[in-house]
């Protein structure tokens, strides 16, 4: 079953991506009641184009304002491996996203931690649990740019 969504529903993805409000607000915004509006937001995440909803902690007040990027090259592309590797980075929260690549890195993982020191605790717990063939980092100097939102122009 395929769901289509239509301008107003890409309105109203857009103003939930930028802050929290209430659905009488959004509607306002949308030019619906709150009815119509609440089961159109229903509708969404009855589908899976609203996956949660949750608060954004900024990471330097949290005390993690370091970002690591680390790249990560296999030793074998493997089944038994990877399963290992999903294991790992979820048993590690300071690896906050990770995502398989094409090309000559295989994964790349986004690391939040307060200095060096606790990198390299990541780091160690990493190799303690898992072969590698290469791990490069990269501390990020400044961040240029970072959203959550989603583009909804692509939305159907």
């Amino acid at each position: 079953m395929t769901t289509s969504f239509d301008e107003t529903d890409r309105k109203i993805l857009d103003l939930l991506q930028q802050r929290d409000r209430p659905v009488g607000e959004i509607a306002e915004e949308v030019g619906l009641s709150q009815t119509p509006c609440w089961r159109r937001i229903r509708r969404m995440e009855e589908a899976g184009v609203i996956r949660k909803r949750v608060t954004l902690v900024d990471p330097k007040r949290a005390g993690v304002p370091m970002t690591v990027f680390i790249s990560v090259t296999a030793p074998r592309h493997e089944m038994a491996w990877l399963v290992k590797f999903r294991q790992m980075i979820e048993s590690i929260p300071q690896i906050v996203e990770a995502y398989r690549l094409t090309g000559t890195v295989d994964y790349i993982l986004k690391v939040l931690v307060p200095d060096v020191a606790a990198y390299d605790q990541v780091y160690k717990a990493m190799i303690e649990k898992l072969e590698f063939s290469q791990i490069n980092s990269s501390i990020s100097m400044e961040e240029l740019k970072f959203t959550t939102a989603v583009p909804t122009n692509y939305l159907l």
